[in-house]
């Protein structure tokens, strides 16, 4: 990775630390930069050292980066590409970690300077949790990364993420923009808001009952409202179409259980039981999960 001499990280939460701490692990000799719009943030990111330098300037933290990756909300990038297009270095490689890419490739389009090249990149990790201090350089190992790109993305651009999150630990993968937010869609937002629907139907007393099966279904549901509020606004018309396919299969096993037809509610049961075993063998064949 000779060609990255300085990589610059905007947002130090979870993952723009465990980027930083994995940078540090990976790449001898590579600068690492932060940067957090919050003063506290930056404290805990200097205490916990997840990056060689922290500035307090956005500007000044890009101004000599080879690969700047955006690690905040979605609904900040536009503002953000606005703010650093002018001081971005001839050449430079910008990307981010957002869970929704249609939009951050239409904005970089219009506010990043042509001089630069945009990939769009989501690492497929993470947890509930939030802030650097639960930052690991461990985040990113086995993880899938998909980097999404468009017939104007820049191919060295591409070439140079490929190698960055390969040598993190991720398996790499490319996707549309299109389509990464039609599949990601149905796999990783709709599944937030079915847990959080979960929860949501509960009442404080009743919840208080909850096993071990139902906390792991709505685990998610504890993720930061401001980030899963910005992934749904940012994939509306994908979101909104899983829901009508959940609520779907809802009123299937519902006419089922209603009517009393248990050879029909065994085979809904039946039918999820066994896609879930295959895709189970398929990310232990990729080795995504542990046998």
């Amino acid at each position: 990775m000779r060609e990255l001499r300085q990589i610059s990280v905007i947002g130090l939460g979870l993952l723009g630390g465990s980027i930083g701490l994995s940078v540090l692990r990976t790449f001898a000799g590579v600068k690492t930069v932060g940067y957090s719009h919050r003063a506290v943030t930056r404290r805990k990111a200097k205490r916990l050292a997840v990056v060689n330098e922290v500035v307090e300037d956005i500007k000044t933290s890009i101004s000599d980066a080879d690969l700047v990756i955006l690690a905040t909300p979605i609904c900040t990038f536009e503002e953000i590409f606005s703010a650093i297009s002018k001081v971005l270095p001839k050449g430079c490689i910008v990307t981010d970690v957002g869970s929704t890419k249609v939009l951050p490739h239409r904005w970089a389009a219009k506010r990043l300077p042509k001089r630069v090249h945009y990939v769009g990149s989501h690492p497929i990790a993470g947890s509930e949790q939030r802030g650097v201090e639960f930052a690991r350089d461990d985040l990113f190992d086995q993880a899938l990364c998909i980097l999404t790109t468009t017939s104007k993305t820049n191919k060295r651009a591409v070439g140079t993420l490929k190698r960055f999150w390969s040598a993190l630990g991720c398996y790499v993968k490319l996707m549309t923009p299109a389509e990464h937010d039609r599949v990601f869609a149905s796999v990783s937002h709709l599944p937030h808001i079915a847990a959080a629907a979960l929860i949501n139907v509960n009442d404080v007393e009743s919840l208080k009952f909850a096993g071990r099966g139902f906390m792991d279904t709505s685990r998610i549901a504890s993720g930061p409202a401001n980030i899963w509020a910005d992934v749904l606004v940012t994939n509306v018309d994908n979101t909104v179409k899983g829901i009508d396919k959940l609520t779907a299969e809802l009123r299937k096993l519902k006419k089922a259980i209603k009517s009393g037809d248990k050879k029909h509610i065994e085979k809904l049961l039946r039918q999820a039981r066994d896609k879930r075993a295959k895709l189970i063998n398929y990310k232990v064949r990729k080795k995504e999960l542990e046998p």
